[in-house]
């Protein structure tokens, strides 16, 4: 390093020391001024800021004017998210494709259209020529999520109709981007995993009569070899990430970033970037270390005393990474139970037994009975604590073999479904341009004060 660049280096340090200072604002503020910091008022009730048929998240029920805790329910255009599993369980069929469906016309599909959209979507999996080569292969990145969201505004070139904001043309775009994320994330990570872990590059080309679950195992693995379990597994878990109401900060972003009136590219892109944060998509895969870590440090699984104690030394900040979190443990929206953790419960227990994961399932399930009492012991909360989805779903990602860097790009894979849905509906509601209002705090100053120089 240059001199030069040891002296802009010191003089970021202090500028960043001069931010800090700038931007702090005196905490009482928020309470004087009433402001419902990230959307939500003090006992975790969400600010109405629009309205959607898309789906629709249900964890309290009114009873004489007061809100009571109920179990969480999750419909998707009016259908209980239980049931739509339960139909695709019962019937042996996979579910995703017809969930996209569900959340973008507003009914489920017959056979025949079901079937229709299945050959859109196989027909739209294919990418522009060369574009795994000049985009995807020439700079890999360590961060999945970056290489999807680079992707996808580079696709933006190759779209003649890239500016158009008609309904069709951004239907016809949002089925591009559902079928194509899965190839975008997997070949993103054989990329950097050949380039930077010296791993063997294969590119495997999607089949047409496979699922969006079954097309990621086939181009994920080296042998294209995976059993039907899996496959259903993943298939569900794409299920339910695919929608989870317009309040959520992706979803949220669809809608702010679409009501500018900008390009479907720009905005799945503003979409990533927010499930890239580790308070939105990349939970699991702190679940998934957090257990890591647990599991070197507490010798009997089995034993109550033992994982209760490494539970309170989490919340005490003297544990894995001293945050104070159990993470998969909370909400910000449901109290007593999360319906896609219950869902997802159901069907983890199956694959450790295929998966030969027996033991690390008692002790999720162990630990998902002791921490909300110990955080009830150790913390003053306004509702209850339950597992929430990324609880299980990290599990499920790790039993499958999936690598960590795909976790949360899996749960992209999903959510374009939901994506699309609340873009296509902002279009066709012509909602004004979102603009929250902010309050200035800041003090006046004279500006030849400020100017002198001298």
């Amino acid at each position: 390093m240059t001199e030069s660049n040891v002296k802009i280096d010191h003089h970021i340090l202090d500028l960043a020391d001069k931010c800090q200072k700038n931007f702090k604002i005196d905490q009482s503020l928020y309470e004087k001024y009433e402001v419902k910091r990230g959307l939500r008022d003090i006992s975790g009730k969400g600010v109405l800021t629009g309205l959607t048929e898309i789906s629709e998240i249900r964890s309290y029920s009114i009873v004489d004017s007061d809100m009571i805790p109920c179990e969480g329910k999750l419909f998707y255009q009016g259908v209980d998210i239980e049931d739509l599993v339960k139909g695709f369980i019962k019937e042996d069929r996979f579910g995703f494709e017809e969930t996209v469906y569900l959340l973008l016309f507003g009914k489920l599909p017959n056979k025949e259209q079901l079937e229709s959209l299945q050959e859109i979507l196989a027909t739209y999996r294919e990418l522009p020529t060369s574009f795994v080569r000049d985009i995807i292969l020439k700079a890999p990145s360590p961060d999945m999520m970056n290489t999807l969201a680079r992707s996808v505004l580079t696709l933006y070139s190759y779209d003649d109709k890239a500016d158009d904001t008609s309904i069709p043309n951004v239907l016809r775009q949002c089925l591009q981007l559902i079928a194509l994320f899965p190839l975008l994330s997997v070949y993103g990570y054989q990329a950097y995993s050949h380039y930077h872990d010296g791993n063997s590059l294969f590119i495997h080309s999607p089949k047409p009569e496979l699922s969006t679950a079954e097309n990621i195992l086939h181009i994920l693995r080296p042998d294209s070899q995976f059993t039907k379990l899996e496959a259903k597994i993943l298939d569900l878990a794409l299920v339910l990430h695919a929608e989870h109401g317009g309040g959520n900060n992706s979803s949220f972003t669809t809608h702010v970033v679409s009501s500018s009136g900008t390009d479907t590219y720009s905005v799945i892109a503003a979409s990533l970037g927010s499930l890239k944060g580790p308070k939105h998509g990349g939970a699991n895969i702190k679940v998934v270390k957090m257990f890591d870590d647990m599991k070197k440090s507490v010798k009997d699984w089995e034993n109550e005393d033992e994982v209760r104690q490494y539970l309170v030394d989490l919340l005490n900040k003297k544990a894995f990474d001293k945050a104070g979190l159990i993470y998969g443990m909370g909400h910000a929206v449901y109290s007593i139970s999360d319906p896609r953790a219950s869902v997802l419960r159901s069907y983890v227990a199956s694959l450790s037994e295929e998966k030969g994961f027996q033991k690390e399932y008692k002790l999720y399930s162990l630990v998902e009975r002791l921490a909300p009492q110990v955080i009830a012991e150790e913390r003053r909360i306004y509702k209850g604590v339950s597992a929430n989805v990324d609880f299980y779903s990290g599990f499920v990602y790790s039993m499958l073999d999936l690598p960590l860097e795909l976790y949360t790009p899996i749960f992209a894979i999903a959510r374009i479904a939901g994506w699309s849905a609340h873009r296509l509906e902002e279009l066709i509601n012509c909602g004004k341009i979102i603009r929250p209002a902010y309050k200035s705090v800041a003090p006046h100053q004279e500006y030849m004060e400020l100017n002198n120089r001298k």
